[in-house]
């Protein structure tokens, strides 16, 4: 019984096969084989089941079972076939070689086999040549870098070339399988510059995506010898280990995310251990004397990027809490350093930035309360006990540290100001002597007055002790930095007109005397850089701004210091561009709260006649004149912390208030405004990625993409278009995005592809839908450009769907904008595809009258369009060209084909005429001698 039952589930399973169906076929085997123990017909299900697993690319599958048919009957030719082919697609070709040489053995004469054994012969002798050619490649680069009388030029192609090897995938195992890593260490031990950095470079590239390799070379160069590499006082080398370090971090930690196709990666222990030194060394760096300014700016970059977490909604912030514990002292240290004072640790100028911005990611990142508490009482317990009243230089320490947190986290800041003593301790370094003194107390007075309600405090207690200070000191230093204090307290009514601190015309003076230190270079950066931060103030008014922009000097003068490695003027220069475009945002004005307001004599805020819209445009043309784009562009490309995701945001408006003028935007794209743009609208706040997007759909909308995004970055701006496609954004953007696909879809099918892969044309056809012209017309013509892909044609041709209806409807809209896309998306559908002309037929009744109307057009474009779909209808079947003739169709068709040769009416003439032709081929019509 149970026999016959095998053989009945093996005919079953025939039949799906036949069908096509592999699974159910593989199902009916599978039951069949739980049956029988008759040895023949195990063998059969066996060999079957394999061929199943083959169709259904169940290679693994398939192999396994070819292999039990085998251990049954060892010349069952079909199971040594179809292992070959499991194992060929599994890239085990030297086993599936010698299946297929056993077949040809038993059937020599069979053509299949001898030319599947020529093809594995082929493929197998190809990757033994690039597997020898590689390792003897890999040796030979060894053998000349390590040879110390090997010239220059060898030496540089050769570090050059193995670099580039280590980047790619089968490169780095072959390095690393023929003693690479040694070879590598001994390149290190050289101790020459170039051939140390060439060493990094490589080991760089070994790691990435690959967390065994990565572990393995972490172990074997070490990470105390990595960062004291990373301490040298040599910047490429600094950066170099730094981005060694972050792809270690990134593949132990599983932030890599790249696919690697192919590869088996061992199994590796629980890397926490690992990351937890690294982490250790970074802090240890912070304070060591040993280390250089850029070594500690790395360790800084490092710690900036990958402790706090990049996602709250993540719970874990252990590694935050772990760093608060054991290097927020450490941390507090680099920000007290006083540059002037002996036994300062070796900085940069963007040193104590950094570990302000570190400071303020990890108190984000905190999670409650008790946390913050404990945040806070490390910072009091650190500042109280440098308090000294017989060592003046921990005082200043003290209060440089407070100033530090004051530009990191302010609620945490304004917490230590209140401290006792803090405030005294402030007064008592101004009144001094010493220049060093009062250079920290004014600029902590600075940092302290950020926030109006802070600033009415400080106005009251501190603004006649800078006066004071500005009059009586002779010292460059100290004078501008009292003056920054006043700009900032003079600028804490913000933009409203009716808030100013100061009497009529003192801001503008005191933004004259910034402007005046700017241009000034004889007077060292870290002084000049204050004059900017003064001027991020003063622009808040609009006399300022205005006469600011008309400063030529001031302002070339200000964007050659922000493509300067000094990166703390970063946010200043973006705030100042900021209040000059107006691009901040700005509460709507409802008139009746006004009259309430001044009803109820509460204050209302007032618009500067300066910040009218012609006054905006005015500045923005005059920055640009500037240079204003290669300015921004610098910014943009800063790889440090110090970028912060609000400075982003700050730049991307900035781009979009310059974009505004579609005459702009040639300039800007010309002066790589477009590439600039990129990571804007992929990284940062959302509301600086939606800014930056809207600002890439403007350029793309009306420039040729090859110029603003050359190369492979054009796949890049797509994205952020068609996140722009959504209801939440308001109609420009929405509609501004649309046309910005359009020109992108109309340069490749790759672009076309990469549009459909993001999930756009779903939005494309909900805004074609619209009751807005405007959007309704930009979604039809991008759709116009999209219908020229493969796969979006086959959405139109899928079965349950109004997709080609409602093309068709739209060719019978009034708008003719609309009527020409409509009517060249369904022109070239009838074109791809004969199915869609005749499904055109049935998916409305109104079509035929569509198709006249189109072909009546009195726009030439929209004309010839209809004339195009009805020659395609014509030639798609012969019943539907007969009905088409014993339409009035015909007769426009004679007229148009009759009238006089015309340059403008060309197109349309002879397509008409074609249309005709196909008439008399079918025989429906006859020529008229």
């Amino acid at each position: 019984m149970a026999e016959a039952e095998a053989v009945q589930l093996k005919e079953e399973g025939n039949r799906h096969f036949q069908l096509q169906d592999y699974k159910a076929a593989a199902k009916s085997y599978s039951q069949a084989l739980k049956l029988t123990k008759d040895k023949a017909l195990l063998a059969t299900l066996y060999r079957n089941r394999a061929a199943c697993g083959l169709k259904t690319e169940s290679y693994a599958q398939a192999a396994s079972d070819a292999s039990r048919a085998i251990d049954i009957n060892s010349s069952d030719i079909k199971a040594l076939f179809r292992r070959c082919q499991a194992l060929e697609h599994l890239g085990k070709l030297d086993q599936a070689f010698k299946d297929v040489q056993r077949c040809a053995t038993l059937e020599p004469r069979n053509q299949n086999f001898q030319e599947t054994l020529r093809r594995l012969n082929a493929s197998i002798q190809e990757k033994l040549h690039v597997q020898f050619s590689t390792d003897s490649r890999v040796q030979n680069m060894f053998d000349i870098l390590l040879d110390e009388k090997s010239e220059a030029d060898r030496l540089e192609k050769a570090a050059n070339n193995l670099i580039v090897l280590g980047r790619e995938e089968a490169g780095a195992e072959r390095i690393f399988q023929n003693n690479g890593v040694a070879l590598l260490l001994q390149l290190m031990d050289t101790k020459r510059p170039e051939l140390v950095l060439a060493a990094v470079r490589t080991l760089s590239g070994m790691c990435s995506g690959h967390r065994a390799r990565a572990t393995v070379l972490l172990h074997a160069v070490r990470i105390d010898r990595l960062c004291s590499l990373m301490a040298v006082a040599n910047e490429e080398m600094s950066l170099a280990v730094c981005n060694l370090l972050q792809a270690i971090i990134d593949s132990l930690s599983g932030e890599d995310k790249r696919e690697h196709q192919g590869k088996e990666e061992a199994l590796v222990l629980d890397t926490k251990k690992d990351l937890k030194q690294i982490t250790n060394h970074l802090l240890d760096m912070l304070v060591s004397k040993k280390v250089s300014g850029q070594g500690r700016d790395q360790a800084l970059n490092l710690l900036n990027k990958n402790v706090p977490r990049k996602n709250l909604s993540v719970q874990d912030n252990s590694r935050t809490i772990y760093v608060v514990d054991n290097g927020l002292r450490k941390i507090l240290k680099v920000v007290g350093q006083v540059p002037d004072l002996p036994n300062c640790l070796p900085l940069t100028d963007n040193t104590r930035m950094l570990a302000s911005i570190l400071i303020n990611k990890l108190y984000d990142d905190l999670r409650c309360d008790p946390e913050r508490d404990h945040f806070r009482k490390i910072c009091e317990e650190y500042i109280t006990a440098k308090f000294d009243p017989q060592n003046m230089d921990k005082n200043v320490i003290a209060i440089q540290t407070v100033s530090g947190v004051l530009q990191g986290p302010f609620d945490l800041g304004n917490q230590l100001l209140g401290l006792k003593g803090v405030m005294e301790m402030m007064v008592a370094l101004c009144g001094s002597d010493r220049e060093v003194d009062q250079l920290v107390a004014v600029e902590a007075l600075i940092h302290a007055s950020t926030k109006l309600s802070r600033a009415t405090f400080i106005i009251t207690n501190g603004v006649s002790l800078l006066k004071q200070i500005y009059k009586t000191t002779k010292n460059e230093k100290i004078k501008i930095r009292t003056l920054v204090g006043l700009c900032k307290l003079g600028s804490a009514g913000g933009t409203d007109y009716g808030l100013r601190q100061f009497a009529e015309g003192s801001t503008e003076k005191l933004a004259k005397q910034c402007r005046k230190w700017l241009c000034n270079a004889s007077i060292d950066t870290r002084t000049r850089r204050w004059a900017v931060e003064g001027m991020a103030y003063l622009t808040l008014d609009a006399d300022v701004k205005d006469d600011f922009v008309q400063d030529i000097p001031a302002l070339q003068a200000m964007f050659e210091m922000a493509k300067t490695s000094d990166k703390t003027i970063l946010y200043s220069v973006a705030t100042i561009l900021v209040n000059c475009t107006n691009s901040y945002d700005v509460k709507e004005v409802i008139p009746e709260l006004v009259q309430l307001a001044k009803f109820s004599k509460q204050h209302v805020p007032e618009e500067h006649p300066k910040d009218k819209k012609d006054f905006v445009d005015m500045r923005v043309k005059r920055l640009l004149k500037a240079g204003v784009i290669s300015a921004l562009a610098c910014m943009v490309k800063a790889d440090s912390a110090i970028l912060t995701d609000q400075t982003k945001e700050l730049l991307a408006r900035v781009f979009l208030a310059l974009c505004d003028n579609s005459k702009d935007r040639g300039t800007i794209v010309a002066q790589g405004g477009g590439k600039a743009l990129i990571p804007l609208a992929l990284e940062g706040t959302d509301v600086g990625k939606v800014k930056a997007a809207h600002a890439l759909a403007k350029i793309a909308a009306v420039s040729n993409p090859d110029m603003a995004f050359p190369g492979e970055r054009v796949y890049e701006v797509v994205r952020p278009l068609v996140r722009l496609l959504d209801t939440q954004r308001d109609g420009l953007q929405n509609y501004e995005a649309l046309l910005g696909l359009t020109n992108l879809s109309g340069r490749s099918d790759k672009l076309r592809q990469k549009i459909f892969k993001e999930k756009a044309l779903p939005d494309i056809e909900n805004y074609m839908f619209e009751n807005h012209d405007q959007l309704r017309q930009a979604a039809t013509e991008c759709m116009c450009n999209m219908v020229l892909n493969k796969e979006v044609q086959e959405r139109f041709l899928a079965d349950g769907n109004d997709r080609l209806k409602l093309v068709v409807l739209l060719c019978g809209e009034d708008d003719d904008k609309l009527q020409n896309a409509a009517a060249g998306a369904l022109a070239m559908l009838t074109a791809a595809h004969k199915k869609l002309c005749l499904k055109m037929t049935q998916v409305t009744t109104q079509w035929l009258e569509i198709l006249q109307r189109l072909c009546l057009h009195d726009q030439l474009s929209v004309q010839h369009r209809g004339l195009v779909i009805a020659y395609n209808l014509l030639q798609a079947d012969a019943e539907l060209a007969k009905k088409l003739v014993e339409s009035e169709l015909l007769e426009i068709l004679t007229v148009v084909g009759k009238q006089e040769p015309d340059e403008k009416r060309a197109a349309v003439i002879q397509t008409a005429r074609e249309c005709l032709i196909k008439c008399m081929d079918y025989g429906f019509i006859k020529p008229v001698s």
